[in-house]
C-alpha cells in the first residue's frame, strides 16, 4: 500500500502505523485526536464524517471528543474499521481525500507545528515488574545471586498501583524530587534533593474496550482484545528514596514525582507483524495466566542521554521489548483476577526491559551497576545516574524483513534541579 503523502522510508510514521494521539494547533487550540503519516498529521476530528462504515457510520462523535478513551472504550472490530478507512483514504489510488484541496488544506497539520498533549484520560496506572534480566540485576545487588528473585517472581507479574495524575507527554521537564533518603546505613536518614536519579525504559500499554463491573475478570485468554496499543514510557526513579521507603509497602514518592510517555499510542493492530514467540515461562502459569498464542513483539529499544552542556546525544541502551517474561494480557489478567475494574485509557506499565548484554539494561541503576561502572558520554562526561540538565530520550521501532518499519516517536525528558524547599 503507497500512500499519496510522501514520507522518507526511515519514517517513524508510514501508512502502515498510523498511530492515534492528540494535539492542538495554532489554528486551532481545541485538543484533537489525530493520526500520524509522515511528518503530518491527520485531523480525525475534521474528517469524522468519513468513517462511514458499518460499525462506525453512527460511531463518528468519538473521533470528536479531546481524548482517546471513548474511541478506545469501543470493541476491536470498531478499532480495525477505523484503521482501514484510515488506510484507505490515505491510499493514493483514493480520490476522496487526495483530490478535495479545501478537505486537505483542513485535515493535515504539520507535526512540527502541533503541541501533543497525553493522548487519553488515564484513569488508573499500574506498574509492573515483568522484565527477568532487570528483576534479575536489581536482586543480585541488593540480595546477592542466591535469592535475586522473590519466590512469587515467577508465578505471577509483580507490580504496585502508581500515580496518573503525574503521568506526563514528552518534552514535559522533570524536576529533581526532595524526600527522605538513609545515605549511610544504621544513621539517621536525611532530607533533601535526591543525588541518584534514574531513567527506567518502559512500554505503556493502554487499556481499551467498555468498562468493566468491579469483580468481573479478565484471563489472558480474553485479554488480547482489551489491549488497545503501546507508547514509549520512561518511568523517572529517584533510587535513594525508593531504597529508603519501600520496604514493607512498595514505590511511593520515588516513583509519583512524574512519569514521560510518548505521544502517540501504535496499535496491536500495527504491531501485529512483529509479534515473536512468548519468554518461555517456568514454572508453568496458573490457568488464568495461560493463553496459548504470542503476544510478545519485536520492538528495539534505545535510551540516549544528552548533556546540558552539549548537544551531542549519546546512546547508552539498546535494548528490546521481546525480552518481557510477562506478557501485557497476563498483566491485565493479574490486574484483574481479584475482580479489580478497569476502564479504557487504563495503564499498564511493563516495568524496566533489560536484556541480557550489559548494554542492553534498562536503567542506570544496572548499566552503571549501582555507581560502580560509570558511563562515559561522547562528550568525555561520566554518568553514574542522571544530573542535572541531562535529557533523557526513548525512542522505539519495529522492522520486518520486507524492510518495512514503525516507529513510536520520541519520549523525551529534561532533568531539571530541585525546587528550593522552604521550611
Amino acid at each position: 500500500m503507497k500512500s499519496f503523502i510522501e514520507y522518507s522510508p526511515d519514517s517513524d510514521f508510514p501508512i502502515e502505523n498510523l498511530p492515534f494521539g492528540v494535539f492542538t494547533s495554532a489554528q486551532n487550540h481545541e485538543k484533537h485526536i489525530g493520526v500520524a503519516i509522515g511528518d503530518l498529521i491527520l485531523d480525525l476530528h475534521v474528517i469524522a464524517h468519513l468513517f462511514d462504515g458499518p460499525l462506525l457510520k453512527s460511531k463518528q462523535n468519538v473521533f470528536k471528543e479531546q481524548k482517546l478513551n471513548e474511541f478506545m472504550g469501543l470493541t476491536r472490530p470498531y478499532w480495525v474499521e477505523a484503521r482501514n478507512t484510515i488506510q484507505k483514504l490515505l491510499d493514493a489510488t483514493n480520490p476522496t481525500l487526495q483530490n478535495d484541496s479545501a478537505l486537505r488544506q483542513r485535515a493535515f497539520v504539520k507535526q512540527s507545528e502541533a503541541q501533543m498533549h497525553v493522548p487519553a484520560e488515564i484513569g488508573d496506572y499500574t506498574d509492573f515488574y515483568s522484565s527477568l534480566h532487570h528483576a534479575t540485576n536489581v536482586g543480585i545487588m541488593f540480595r546477592g545471586k542466591d535469592n535475586a528473585l522473590f519466590p512469587n517472581w515467577k508465578h505471577l507479574p509483580v507490580g504496585y498501583h502508581g500515580r496518573s495524575s503525574s503521568i506526563v507527554v514528552s518534552g514535559t521537564p522533570i524536576h529533581r524530587p526532595y524526600g527522605q533518603t538513609l545515605p549511610v546505613e544504621d544513621a539517621d536518614p536525611h532530607f533533601g534533593p535526591s543525588r541518584l536519579m534514574d531513567f527506567e525504559l518502559e512500554m505503556a500499554a493502554f487499556v481499551g474496550g467498555p468498562p468493566t463491573q468491579l469483580g468481573e475478570r479478565i484471563t489472558a485468554k480474553e485479554a488480547g482484545d482489551r489491549i488497545f496499543g503501546f507508547a514509549l514510557m520512561n518511568d523517572w526513579s529517584a533510587r535513594d528514596i525508593q531504597k529508603w521507603e519501600y520496604i514493607p509497602l512498595g514505590p511511593f514518592t520515588a516513583k509519583n514525582l512524574g512519569t514521560t510517555i510518548s505521544p502517540w499510542i501504535v496499535t496491536i493492530e500495527a504491531l501485529r507483524p512483529y509479534i515473536v514467540e512468548n519468554f518461555p515461562q517456568d514454572p508453568t502459569p496458573f490457568s488464568y495466566l495461560r493463553h496459548d498464542d504470542n503476544f510478545n513483539f519485536d520492538i528495539k529499544l534505545e535510551v540516549d542521554i544528552k548533556s546540558e552542556k552539549s548537544a551531542v546525544s549519546t546512546t547508552v541502551c539498546r535494548s528490546n521489548y521481546r525480552y518481557m517474561y510477562w506478557t501485557a494480557k497476563q498483566q491485565l489478567a493479574q490486574q484483574t483476577v481479584t475482580g479489580c475494574n478497569i476502564r479504557p485509557g487504563d495503564v499498564l506499565g511493563s516495568g524496566t526491559i533489560s536484556g541480557e548484554a550489559s548494554d542492553s539494561y534498562g536503567s542506570m541503576l544496572e548499566l552503571a551497576w549501582k555507581g560502580t561502572k560509570p558511563i562515559r558520554l561522547l562528550t568525555g562526561e561520566e554518568r553514574k545516574f542522571i544530573q542535572d540538565g541531562d535529557t533523557v530520550t526513548l525512542r522505539g521501532y519495529c522492522v520486518d524483513d520486507d524492510g518495512v518499519r514503525i516507529g513510536f516517536g520520541k519520549c523525551e525528558g529534561k532533568l531539571l534541579p530541585a525546587i528550593p524547599f522552604e521550611e
